[in-house]
Formats: C-alpha cells, structure tokens, sequence
C-alpha cells in the first residue's frame, strides 16, 4: 500500500495510549503487514514449518489490522483512510486464505477465501475513483482473476462465467479510460480463462470430480483386503504438469487442476443432492443467488461434512527446475507420516533428445499432434521383481553394451516438467525418484516416455513402488478435431472422469450424449468398479504393493479407473486395427495382478480366479451409445 505518513519507529498496537493517534497506530500496523506479507508471499513450498509460523503471524497482524480498522473507521476516514485502502486489507486476507488452501488442502481455508473475494466484490471496495486512477482499475482486475481461481477451484462454475464477464467488460472499460497504458497481460489472462473453460465443458463436469461419499463407494463400506500386511492412507501428493501451448489459468493446468480435484473430498459429502446446500455438481446456482456476504459465512461451517476425513496435502508445482523439484519430494518425503504413501503425479513429454528406444517397440510417431488421443500402456509393479540384479543401478554398469539400455543410468530422456532452457534443467528422470523410494510411493506417470519409468521397478531403496503409467503410443479421436483436443490427456481424463473419457473414445462429444443413458451407464459402471474392488479385496494372492494401499478410497478409485482405462483402451485399439488378436492377448493386462515368479525364461503371471473382463459393445449410431460390463472367466493361469 502507498502511504507516505511518517511512521514512529517500534510503535505499535499495544503502546496505543491517549497521545498516539489512531492514524498513527493504524499507518504502522499497515506497515507491519505489507511486511509479513511479502515474506510469506515469496516462501517455497519445501519450506514447510517455517511457512506454518509465517502463516499465524502475518495472519494474527491482518486480523487485527482488519478489527482496529472497523472499530475506528470514522476517526481513520478524517484522517484520510480511503475505501480501496479497507478493500485491499480484505482482499488480502482472502489471498492469504487461498495461499494456505494451497499449501494444506484444507476445504475450509477455501470457503473462507472465497466469503472474502466475494465480498470485496460485492461492496465494490475499488469502485469509487477507478476509471481516474490506474492502479485501482488493476486492483479490481486482480481481485476478479483471483477470485476466478477460487471459484474454478471450488467449482462454482456460475460464479466463474458471471466474474468473466466482469473481467471482460471491466478490460474494455480500462481501455477506453486509459488509452496510454497497455492492457497486453490482461488480454491472456481472458483468451487463457476462455480457453480453459472451452476444454473443461460442463460435460466434464457432470458429477463432482471429487470424492463424494454420495456418488462413490461410502468410506464406511470399503471391504477388507484379505492381504493386506499394513494399511497405508494417502497422505500427501506432488502434481506437477506441463506441456507447450498447454491449457491452464494463472498457474493451475487443467492436468493438475482435474487430479486436484481426484485427491479431495466433495465438501458437501453426504449433502449432495439430499438438501438444497451448494453442491459443486455442473451448473448448480446454489448459494450465489445474490445472497448478502453474512449468510455465506455458514456456508463453510454447513457444508463441511465433519465426518469426513481431511484432504491429503498436495503441492502443485507450476514449471519448477528439477532442483525445487526434488526440494519439495525431499521435504515431503521426511514429513510423511509412519502409515503415508506419497502420490506423485508427473503430465509431461519426453524431453526431445533420446527417447526414440522407449517408442521404437509401439511403433507410435515421436511427435504427439493435438489430435492424439494418447493411448495406454500399464505397468504394475512388483515386489518380487523380475530385476534380481546385485548392481547398484545409479552406478556405472560394469557392462558398457548393457548400460545404454539401461534407462537408469540417465541415457533415455526425462519428463520435461518446466520451460526453462535446455540442458535438463527442468528434466525428471526415472534415476532422479530413486532415493526417495524409502518410502511408499505411488507413481502416476501421464507421457509419451512413461515406459522409462519401469525401470524403477526392482531397483527401490527399500519400498516397492506402485506405477500407474499411461500408455506410450498416440490413438487418433475420430470425433475430436484438433480445436476440441487442446493437448488433453485422455490418461488423465480417465482418472478423474472415466465415463465422460469413454465418451470421447467412442467419438461423441457432450451434446452428443442423453443425459438418462448417460446416468444408467454411470451406475452400471459405479457398481462394475465396486465388484472389481470386491474382488481384488478378497483375492488371496494380491500383490502387496496393492493390497496395502486398497484400503484409501482415493487411492483405491484411482487404480480401478486405471483398470477400466486399459481395458477400454485395448478393447479400443482391437476394434481399430481389426486384427485377429487373441483374447488372452488382449487381456493379458487383467493379469497383472499376480505376484510374478521367475521359472527359467519364463514368467508366469498368475490371476485371482473369476477376475472380471470388461467387454464394450460399440453402437455407432448417431444418438446412443451402450456400455456393457461383462463379467466373463478367466482361468487362473496365463502365459505371456
């Protein structure tokens, strides 16, 4: 804030005696809080602890700044307070609430940010002078696009239209009122929202993508994993995604900002549909029909369903360098808890040099064009490893021929997670998350080179790590042109939507759909996923790297969309080429399960008895589409 008074230097609220003045006392905590707040504003996620005590402190100075200010408003007014001066301490509280969301996952940290924004909005803080003035016009540029993260977030999707629209006509006003001064950024700020908002339709978001105990299995009803040695909860995840030209806003990309929403629980839980609370479902006007701030200030405390467990803490890195990377996996890794797994989620191509080998085999185009469908390929992994190696993989392999292949010793491409230069500054590779597997992680890998990240497979330093990897070669959408496309993963969609991304695979688009088919299909397939998750529960020779973390629900959906993902994929991709391919090659992947024996060259994997197959009966007429789930035998063996 620009004030020009003189401050008394040491003085502060508590030495406010009769002959400071109330001014004096307010200019100096205002001094305070700018201060505290630059400092936390700029703190990396891998400084936890030291951001905790931050938070309190310069949290404790804006709440006191915010009640000296309502309880002296008339004396600061005569003494020159302005409104805009009111409307940035509430909107930096506000911010302060988002930024602590950010770092804890905490839903009501959330809540309280947006009761903030909205009301700043709504009392038009900036509103007096702001066509006069230059930096209030960006003040109220800033305080909508803030808000506008807050409420995607949240997904008040009412709300975000009604805000972009503000944005929109407040840019033209601005442009008008200032002809001197460019409005460049503001111009990508809108075309990045509109963008966004053209990728992630309603269509995608029928349902909440959270975890809603009304929708998905309810916690209480999990079935217990005859395997299971120890039950580990998911309580911590890194997202980070990036792609050239890729959809986002501000510095959420919609990879990170669907599996956000994959890790958390819907907040109204078990209100959802029962009662007229807001629910985050597509298109619900629920609680912003111009209610006043005060009666939303129970929206946080009414919605908030108090049995349901916290959101696991995530850090959402936007284009780091390898090195805060590994700060924040370093930091994370020491904090987790004795019973926690870590998710890592990485959506990014492979850097451009060497990673011709890992495609070779797929025979799929290196370049992946907007209009690919990336495809899918699986790997599970296994603490009875097919690597029985004694060699160190980070260390020079003795055998100079074997260790070109070995994706390990750093010669395949890495995960390009950042834009900064060449080099691999901003490179992940597979050798890079091997001291970290000390500890139980759980690997979600959206890329063309995801086939690299096998090789972690046998070599861990003590955990065994649980993949999920997309597949490595492209599949073309008949439906999607390449406008439609913008560089979504399908991998993704399927986790965090798996019937909208089934849709797509047919080649229907949103409008395309029947509402009541669709929701037929979405019970048939929530009920097919629950017998899956029966089934690997009470199989007895479940791999241990699945049994313990079976028992999280987060953790638990993920992995069954994974299955219903690769079988839809192969079932895709049999259909395409129309080949004559075996069943028992094809469904080769239900037979991951086993725990994998190494019997001379051969392996046997072996599969839980009655492991259900999924069929899809594809109709292509133009107004329906059918999802059949079939539950055929498998026998329990299968060479590969």
């Amino acid at each position: 804030m620009s004030h020009h008074h003189h401050h008394h230097p040491g003085i502060n609220s508590s030495s406010s005696g009769n002959n400071i003045p109330v001014s004096e006392v307010y200019w100096t905590l205002v001094a305070k809080a700018d201060k505290k707040f630059s400092k936390i504003r700029d703190l990396p996620y891998y400084h936890r602890n030291r951001y905790d005590t931050y938070f309190s402190k310069v949290f404790k100075v804006y709440t006191q700044l915010w009640k000296f200010q309502q309880e002296n408003r008339q004396k600061l007014v005569e003494a020159g307070l302005k409104r805009w001066e009111i409307g940035d301490i509430a909107s930096r509280i506000g911010q302060l609430y988002f930024g602590q969301y950010m770092r804890t996952s905490e839903a009501s940290y959330l809540s309280e940010s947006y009761i903030f924004y909205e009301a700043v909005l709504t009392r038009e803080y900036f509103k007096d002078g702001m066509f006069q003035d230059v930096n209030l016009a960006c003040k109220q540029l800033r305080l909508i696009s803030r808000f506008l993260t807050v409420c995607l977030v949240l997904n008040r999707r009412e709300m975000v239209y009604q805000l972009v629209n503000q944005l929109k006509m407040l840019l033209d006003e601005c442009k008008r009122a200032f002809q001197e001064t460019d409005f460049k950024e503001w111009k990508v700020v809108i075309q990045e929202i509109v963008k966004f908002l053209k990728a992630d339709t309603a269509f995608m978001n029928i349902r909440p993508l959270r975890y809603s105990v009304a929708l998905d299995l309810h916690i209480d009803c999990l079935p217990h994993v005859v395997e299971a040695k120890r039950k580990l909860r998911l309580r911590d995840a890194i997202l980070c995604s990036y792609h050239p030209n890729e959809v986002k806003f501000s510095e959420l990309t919609l990879d990170t900002f669907r599996m956000l929403q994959c890790l958390e629980w819907e907040p109204s839980g078990s209100f959802y549909q029962t009662s007229g609370a807001p629910s985050s479902g597509a298109g619900s006007s629920t609680g912003q029909n111009g209610t006043p701030g005060p009666s939303c200030v129970n929206y946080s405390q009414d919605i908030i369903d108090p049995t349901l467990p916290p959101n696991p803490r995530k850090s959402i890195l936007y284009r780091p360098t390898l090195t805060s990377f590994i700060a924040v996996l370093a930091t994370t890794c020491e904090e987790l808890p004795p019973d926690g797994v870590l998710l890592i989620y990485l959506s990014a191509s492979g850097s451009c040099q060497n990673y011709v080998s890992s495609l070779s085999h797929s025979g799929a185009s290196l370049g992946i064009p907007e209009n690919i469908f990336r495809g899918f390929q699986s790997q599970f992994n296994d603490s009875e490893s097919a690597y029985t190696s004694p060699l160190n993989p980070e260390c020079d392999n003795s055998n100079p021929a074997s260790a070109k292949e070995d994706p390990l010793s750093r010669h395949s491409g890495g995960l390009h997670i950042g834009s900064r230069g060449g080099g691999g500054l901003s490179d992940v590779f597979p050798c890079d998350l091997l001291p970290f597997t000390r500890k139980p992680l759980f690997l979600v890998i959206d890329s063309n080179i995801s086939g690299d990240f096998k090789a972690l497979n046998g070599a861990e330093k003590g955990e065994s790590v649980a993949m999920l990897l997309s597949p490595t070669t492209s599949f073309p959408l008949p439906a999607m042109d390449s406008s439609r496309q913008t560089n979504q993963s399908s991998f993704t969609i399927f986790l965090a939507a798996p019937l909208q991304a089934f849709t797509l695979m047919l080649g229907f688009t949103g409008s395309d759909v029947e509402m009541d088919l669709f929701n037929k299909a979405e019970k048939l397939l929530s009920s097919s996923l629950n017998q899956w998750g029966q089934l690997l529960a009470t199989s007895d020779n479940l791999n241990a790297v699945w049994a313990q973390i079976l028992s999280d629900p987060l953790l638990r959906r993920l992995l069954l969309r994974f299955i219903l993902c690769q079988q839809c994929w192969r079932s895709m991709l049999l259909v395409s080429t129309r080949q004559n391919i075996s069943l028992a090659e094809i469904f080769g992947a239900a037979s991951i399960w086993g725990a994998r024996r190494i019997e001379g060259s051969r392996v046997n994997l072996l599969l839980p008895s009655q492991f259900p197959l999924l069929f899809l009966v594809i109709s292509r007429s133009d107004c329906f589409y059918i999802l059949y789930v079939n539950f055929g035998l498998l026998s329990s063996q299968l060479d590969t």
